[in-house]
């Protein structure tokens, strides 16, 4: 008999998830995510401080069985590089998409899916049942870990998501009761990551350290490695982490009733940098169109925002610091009238018109806006050479949930991001498989595009 632990009703939920049985709204939901996913681990290959660079470096100098592909790598490695290489680079241009409460649940997850399933030949619709279990198992670890706070402590991917990376390679793999309990308890000794190292390329390690760790952690409890039964229970991941701040019930309390992928949905970006920016980002763009400001007219500009020190970055570091700047990424919207890759290179982040207007970019903290994602708005006022004075609230927020980018911005983010390293005509056949993923017998044809050709040897 089972013992009678949150844990194991946890993971009881957990097995239970089947593909047979998911809504079609959910199997749709899954297909976007693998898109999207796929499309911004092409992307961040090539993101410009050298995050996916250094990773592929890495992984090809650690060497390893030839199992899955290292996106545009142009070879393949072990499961868990591979997974810890295509998860770095998942989250390297923090275009992967969101949740509330927020969380990245792709970029720490897909990657180990995708790496077991190539390996293991596993046909699409095994896929499709990983992602909603690792996105489910996401979900309700975030909606119980209740002392886990948006920007300050641990960083989300590198602890919920880990788990979230072994849920979804338990299921591949086909683990039993007892294997899924030791897994999801090897994972309480391999989570872990500090937000501090926002706006370095170590953040978006953390998603790759958790697609590795979901890899190996399954593997293991497969091959009868043991761990607590009891991750989620006294002494566990709640009383570690969180100093007891938590509500382990809601682990199980509504469980896939409905799925959360699909009740609220998922945010899909689409701006490649922090998702609080962009509805400042929104704002600048819109009244810059309204109004057809130029960027020799702009005196000087306040975004009105509420307080969340995370993205109050005056004068980011780096390119990629930018990312995370409320002052940079509503300046360059202005400036440029869209935000791009480019948009966060370090030769954008300090060139001359950004160096003389950032300091003309203040941030004004209006306690009386609420914090919480969901809820926030954001005001951006331009004051112009000529004595005009601009403003606009924004509340809405592109992409979010109630807000979907419709299906061809999708394909344009998708296409935006393969079209430096694939060629259009591999990019659309991926496009087409993606979109009948459940229908193919493995991902074989997808990942050999993705991998790229052969690379020599350094």
């Amino acid at each position: 008999m089972k013992p009678s632990t949150t844990t194991s009703a946890f993971v009881e939920r957990l097995r239970a998830i089947d593909y047979r049985t998911l809504p079609a709204p959910a199997v749709d939901m899954a297909r976007q995510v693998f898109l999207d996913g796929l499309g911004v681990i092409v992307a961040g290959a090539a993101e410009p401080l050298g995050v996916g660079r250094i990773s592929i470096d890495y992984v090809r100098a650690m060497g390893g069985a030839e199992q899955a592909t290292v996106v545009t790598g142009g070879f393949k490695t072990s499961m868990q590089n591979a997974a810890y290489a295509n998860g770095t680079m998942a989250h390297a241009l923090d275009w992967d998409n969101t949740w509330y409460p927020l969380n990245h649940p792709t970029s720490p997850t897909l990657p180990a899916i995708l790496a077991i399933a190539e390996h293991r030949r596993l046909p699409g619709e095994r896929i499709i049942e990983a992602i909603a279990a690792a996105f489910e198992v996401q979900a309700r670890l975030r909606l119980a870990a209740t002392g886990l706070k948006t920007g300050q402590g641990f960083h989300k991917p590198g602890t919920t998501g880990t788990f979230g990376a072994v849920a979804g390679s338990a299921r591949l793999l086909g683990l039993d009761h007892e294997q899924t309990l030791m897994a999801l308890g090897l994972a309480g000794s391999r989570a872990g990551s500090i937000a501090l190292n926002t706006g370095t390329m170590t953040k978006s390690s953390h998603s790759g350290h958790a697609a590795r760790m979901g890899v190996e952690c399954a593997v293991l409890a497969q091959m009868g490695w043991t761990a607590t039964a009891d991750v989620f229970g006294p002494k566990g991941f709640f009383d570690t982490f969180l100093n007891g701040d938590g509500r382990p019930e809601l682990l199980t309390e509504g469980f896939a009733a409905p799925l959360r992928m699909v009740e609220p949905g998922v945010g899909f970006k689409k701006y490649p940098s922090n998702y609080f920016t962009h509805r400042p980002i929104d704002a600048a763009l819109a009244l810059r169109e309204e109004h057809r400001i130029r960027p020799e007219q702009i005196a000087r500009v306040e975004v009105v925002f509420p307080p969340f020190d995370y993205v109050n970055r005056p004068h980011p570091r780096s390119g990629l610091d930018g990312k995370f700047s409320i002052q940079y990424t509503t300046l360059v919207a202005l400036l440029d009238g869209d935000i791009t890759v480019d948009s966060f290179t370090n030769e954008r982040r300090f060139a001359p018109d950004v160096e003389a207007l950032l300091p003309a970019v203040t941030l004004t903290v209006d306690p009386s806006i609420p914090t919480d994602f969901d809820q926030t708005w954001a005001t951006v006022n331009v004051w112009l050479k000529d004595g005009r004075a601009l403003g606009l609230r924004m509340a809405t927020l592109s992409g979010w949930i109630g807000h979907p980018l419709t299906r061809e911005q999708r394909l344009k983010k998708f296409f935006s991001c393969t079209r430096h390293a694939i060629d259009e005509r591999d990019a659309r056949r991926v496009l087409e498989q993606a979109e009948r993923l459940e229908t193919l017998p493995d991902i074989t044809e997808i990942m050999t595009i993705a991998r790229g050709p052969a690379t020599p040897r350094p």
